[in-house]
């Protein structure tokens, strides 16, 4: 079995024991998915992060614009006991939220009942009773907004729900004439965030009865979007991920990626004297590179595709990046990508940890123990075909895990560069497979030859031509390649299908993978779907683009 190569320690982990999970759960992350095939919620994040937290359970919310101190559920025990001490009211919670209105009163008790209409909430005869205790903390105090040069005088309020309903302080603070800061929904004064925090959870622990006390402090002057990616982003082991996507964080057509020591910016103009100085903010860094995005990557050249330097000392001609302990080489003078694809980081780790999700782990126990194997002639190591290597990322954390690889391309630059990632971590090429050819060919060949695969990855770009097989648009095409893949996918093997073809639905990327397998006699023992990465959040303003699907193919 390929090793389990840390112990995750992520960021907003507030505590953990065999019974309670909590986090510091960060502003613009939902609790859980609001459907199948939007972004991951912090629950889903972390339910398919470790195994450990297979079972965590919900037990109570946060919105999605409301940060704070959050509590799940690890076994049956803590799910009865937390369901029961919300139920009576015996857990104490306490948030602290800014307004810039003046409150009428120093202290008082807000009781209505909530009711639903459209997209909010309001205080009305028929719905439940709601009952939120306020109290002023902090009488007048000054904040900037991210985006606007003045200060603005605002006060700071203590609020205790009683009850838990939905929107219940953000109702009960609009209502009573101080909407919170940020909240434009309930007719706050817009700013970078809704400024609502959860700062104090009192209960029981579940086994031993004692008192607990868990505490977050609010910042509501940081920036929203960067404490976003500091509460999921493992810093010492990860120093590559997403800083600004697109409209998701109020920035429309405009994408802001770490590289290491350098900043990648790309939109489909060059940058605006605001985007330059929000550049220099963001972090520290050794140079910033800005790419003008192009639908027409045909006829460009390299130089003309590859990002241009805006500011600092250029870097070397390559240069390395960290992500999930796993270095890979990059470079600013290649073209249209750099050597990564930094969406594809949650789906790379899953690779060098074994697990896939909840209760789905990457090789099944199927699997021949090593000396059991070599008795069988066997190759004791997992075998995964990378087709559509590039520069053989998924291949450098199987292989760093303990699999054995097969790195599959059609362009030979990219496999080279591919073996100096798997040199950059201390592994030796010469142990894996590189084979440099049209994929779709050798598919056939290698089914000829009765290769088979404990795991086959299927990430192809959405368009594509080689002279073998001619035109492939991913749309089209996808079908053909997951029937070709099948015969070399071992029983019980996995299947990894992605693709980021923006206007393709996931439910019609879905049917078309599993419809290919059905289409051979083969079932589905298991499935799990991941959408991208919290880092490249998920709105209606910037819909979801990049869909895997895990297949377990029986």
């Amino acid at each position: 079995m390929i090793p389990w190569f840390h112990r995750s320690v992520i960021p907003c982990l507030l505590f953990e024991d065999e019974h309670l999970l909590v986090v510091n759960k960060p502003a613009g992350w939902n609790t859980h998915a609001p459907n199948p095939y939007a972004g991951e919620g912090i629950y889903d994040w972390l339910r398919h992060r470790e195994p450990r937290w297979a079972k965590l359970a919900i037990i109570h919310r946060l919105d999605k614009e409301t940060s704070g101190v959050l509590v799940f559920g690890k076994t049956p025990l803590a799910n009865r006991s937390l369901t029961e001490q919300f139920a009576s009211r015996a857990v104490r919670k306490k948030y602290l939220l800014l307004t810039d209105r003046e409150p009428k009163q120093h202290e008082f008790t807000a009781k209505s009942k909530i009711i639903r209409v459209g997209e909010r909430y309001a205080s009305g005869t028929n719905g439940e009773a709601a009952e939120t205790r306020f109290q002023i903390r902090n009488p007048k105090s000054e904040i900037q907004d991210q985006n606007e040069p003045s200060y603005i005088i605002c006060y700071e309020l203590e609020a205790e729900p009683l009850t838990g309903r939905t929107h219940q302080i953000r109702v009960h603070a609009a209502e009573n004439g101080f909407p919170i800061l940020g909240d434009v929904l309930y007719g706050g004064r817009p700013f970078q965030r809704v400024c609502l925090h959860a700062s104090e959870l009192r209960l029981r622990h579940p086994s031993s009865g004692e008192g607990m006390e868990f505490k977050a402090a609010a910042d509501f002057s940081a920036d929203a979007r960067l404490a976003l990616r500091q509460a999921m982003i493992e810093p010492e082991s990860t120093d590559a991920f997403r800083l600004i996507h697109g409209a998701s964080d109020g920035e429309p057509a405009w994408y802001v990626d770490r590289l290491g020591e350098f900043l990648l910016s790309q939109s489909e103009r060059g940058l605006t004297e605001d985007q330059r100085l929000h550049l220099a903010t963001l972090c520290h860094v050794k140079a910033a590179y800005h790419k003008i995005l192009n639908r027409q990557i045909r006829g460009r050249n390299v130089n003309e595709a590859s990002p241009r330097l805006v500011a600092g000392e250029a870097a070397p001609a390559r240069f390395s990046i960290c992500e999930n302990g796993i270095k890979f080489e990059l470079s600013f003078e290649e073209g249209c990508s750099v050597g990564l694809f930094l969406d594809q980081r949650d789906n790379r780790r899953r690779f060098l940890t074994g697990h896939v999700a909840a209760g789905f782990p990457l090789f099944n126990s199927g699997i021949r123990p090593a000396a059991t194997a070599r008795r069988h002639g066997e190759n004791p190591k997992p075998e995964i075909l990378n087709a559509f290597a590039y520069t053989c990322g998924y291949s450098v954390c199987a292989a760093k895990a303990g699999a054995r690889t097969t790195s599959l391309d059609l362009s030979k630059k990219y496999l080279e560069w591919g073996k100096q990632n798997f040199a950059l971590n201390d592994l030796n090429p010469a142990d894996h497979d590189f084979i440099y050819g049209d994929v779709f060919d050798w598919l056939k060949r290698l089914a000829k030859k009765g290769r088979k695969f404990d795991v086959v990855v299927l990430d192809p770009p959405t368009f594509s031509q080689s002279k073998q097989h001619g035109t492939f648009r991913v749309e089209k095409d996808y079908g053909k390649l997951v029937a070709l893949a099948l015969p070399l996918t071992k029983l019980g093997g996995v299947l990894f299908a992605s693709t980021n073809a923006v206007s393709w639905p996931p439910e019609k990327f879905i049917a078309v993978a599993e419809a290919s397998v059905h289409a051979v006699k083969r079932s589905i023992g298991q499935r799990h779907y991941a959408p991208q990465p919290p880092d490249f959040p998920v709105s209606r303003s910037e819909p979801a683009y990049l869909k895997t699907l895990w297949l377990r193919v029986d």
